[in-house]
């Protein structure tokens, strides 16, 4: 395995964006690995965008994207009300907004969703990220759905057991609105974590995965 360790930035900030249709999706995506770059990456800056709550569910992404920050020098949090599962037919709108982002953060990396995401909200975030960042770093989580539309990630987060268990243990504490659909539950994550762990090769058998469409190194 090709191992870029992004650590070693002689004590720059670190700017990351996280993009979330609704307000589980960056935590199941990329939770781990936000955990694990704000132990290793002591000085990043996280600018953390869910953009579909109503209000018991902006709650709980506040709460989830507190606990999960808590290591970050700087942080901001911004939940949107746009309408769920509607996304293809407010595009106009959520493309106003994704312009007024653009202007807003100036990300070293970006986490968004899977362009093959058969969740018609996933795709079109996707899609809108790739329009309005184009000359950034981005990678793509994966969520797990009944649609079994999970691909052939090209990237890896190695995880430490311990990270796994502070990544479920929070989505379950948190998102207590969810705990009634017969998916959201530990045995799906830790199976997905152990499933990229395996792939991989991780020593501590689990990890995050991504996809990655373009990179330049050096």
């Amino acid at each position: 395995m090709l191992s870029l360790p992004i650590a070693a930035r002689g004590g720059a900030r670190f700017r990351i964006l996280c993009i979330g249709a609704h307000c589980d999706d960056i935590e199941i995506g990329c939770g781990g690995t936000m955990l694990k770059l704000l132990e290793c990456v002591p000085q990043s800056e996280v600018y953390w965008v869910v953009l579909s709550a109503d209000s018991v569910r902006a709650r709980e992404a506040t709460d989830s994207a507190q606990a999960f920050l808590d290591g970050a020098t700087a942080k901001t949090i911004v939940i949107k009300e746009f309408r769920n599962s509607f996304f293809p037919f407010i595009g106009a709108t959520l493309k106003e907004y994704f312009e007024t982002l653009k202007a807003t953060v100036a990300p070293d990396v970006i986490f968004t969703h899977r362009r093959e995401d058969l969740h018609q909200d996933h795709q079109l975030v996707s899609q809108l990220t790739w329009n309005t960042f184009r000359n950034h770093m981005i990678l793509e989580y994966e969520i797990p759905k009944y649609d079994g539309d999970l691909g052939s990630p090209s990237v890896f987060t190695h995880l430490s057991e311990h990270v796994c268990h502070r990544k479920v243990a929070a989505l379950m504490a948190h998102f207590k609105s969810q705990l009634d659909k017969p998916w959201f539950d530990e045995q799906t994550f830790w199976a997905l974590l152990r499933l990229r762990g395996m792939e991989s090769n991780s020593p501590s058998k689990y990890a995050e995965a991504f996809y990655c469409r373009k990179v330049v190194l050096g």
